[in-house]
C-alpha cells in the first residue's frame, strides 16, 4: 500500500478500532465484525487499513469481552505488530471509547478512532485526518448529503433543511487526546448524556471547540444491513491490486 506521509510529530498516532457492537441490525447471530468479506473478515479489513499505514503508531482494538480471545488469534495470525491493545468495550459506543481512552490518561496522543464495521477506510481518508491533526484538535470526516432529507413529526413534513449545508459523518474520526478527555469528564458528570458519537461530545460539551470537516469517501460506507454484504465485495473487487486505499 502507498499513502502519503504527514509530517511527523512527537505526539503518538494511535488507531482505536471499535468492534464491540452486537449488529443487530444485521438479523445475524455472528457480530457483523466477525462475518466474511473478501476472503477476510469485516474487521480484519478494519484493522489492517491502520497497520498498513504509515503514520499510525499503534492500534487498539476494543472488542466483545467474549470474543476477545478470537481477536487476539487473530492479530497472531495476521502478525498484527502494531496493535499494542486489544481491550473489551461497553454496550454502548461511548464506553467502548472511554476504555480506550484509560490507556492513554497520561499520554497526550493524536486518536483516531473508527468504526471496524467500516472496513474499506482507504489510506487518503486516514492520511486526511491525520494531517488535520497537525492543525486542529478535532477532525471529522463527513460527505455531503444528495438526498432532499426531511423533517417530520407524526407523519407529516414539518421542515426541508438545506442539504447544502448538511454532511454525512464518516469515521475514523480524530482528537488531540486531551481535548476528548475533558469533554467525557463534562459528559458523565451529566445525568441527561446521550451521544452516538464522539464528535458529538465534543461539539455539546466543548461548544468553543471547533471541529474541522475533511472529506470522506463512499467506499468507506457502513455495513449496516444484509444487503450491504454485496456492495462492499464490489467495492473490494473494484480496487486495484494491492491497494488498501
Amino acid at each position: 500500500m502507498t499513502a502519503p506521509t504527514s509530517t511527523r510529530l512527537a505526539r503518538k498516532r494511535i488507531a482505536v478500532v471499535l468492534a464491540a457492537g452486537s449488529g443487530r441490525r444485521m438479523g445475524c447471530e455472528t457480530p457483523k465484525q466477525f462475518l466474511p468479506l473478501g476472503g477476510h473478515t469485516v474487521l480484519e479489513h478494519a484493522v489492517e487499513a491502520f497497520t498498513d499505514h504509515p503514520d499510525i503508531d499503534e492500534v487498539v482494538i476494543v472488542g466483545p469481552a467474549e470474543h476477545l480471545a478470537n481477536i487476539r488469534r487473530m492479530a497472531e495470525r495476521n502478525a498484527w505488530l502494531k496493535v499494542t491493545h486489544i481491550i473489551a468495550g461497553g454496550h454502548e459506543r461511548h464506553e467502548s471509547t472511554l476504555a480506550a481512552l484509560r490507556l492513554y490518561e497520561d499520554t497526550e496522543a493524536d486518536l483516531l478512532f473508527h468504526d471496524a464495521a467500516r472496513p474499506l477506510v482507504g489510506a487518503d481518508v486516514i492520511t486526511r485526518v491525520v494531517e488535520a491533526l497537525l492543525e486542529h484538535e478535532v477532525v471529522a470526516t463527513a460527505l455531503p448529503v444528495v438526498d432532499t432529507i426531511i423533517e417530520s413529526t407524526d407523519g407529516h413534513v414539518t421542515t426541508y433543511p438545506d442539504r447544502n449545508a448538511l454532511r454525512r459523518m464518516q469515521t475514523p474520526q480524530g482528537f488531540r487526546s486531551s481535548t476528548l478527555r475533558r469533554a467525557y469528564a463534562l459528559a458523565l458528570a451529566d445525568p441527561s448524556f446521550r451521544t452516538t458519537d464522539d464528535c458529538g461530545v465534543v461539539f455539546r460539551y466543548l461548544p468553543d471547540t471547533p471541529i474541522h470537516l475533511v472529506d470522506g469517501d463512499e467506499r468507506n460506507m457502513k455495513l449496516t444491513y444484509p444487503e450491504d454484504i454485496p456492495l462492499l465485495e464490489r467495492f473490494l473487487q473494484a480496487r486495484p491490486e494491492g491497494q488498501d486505499g
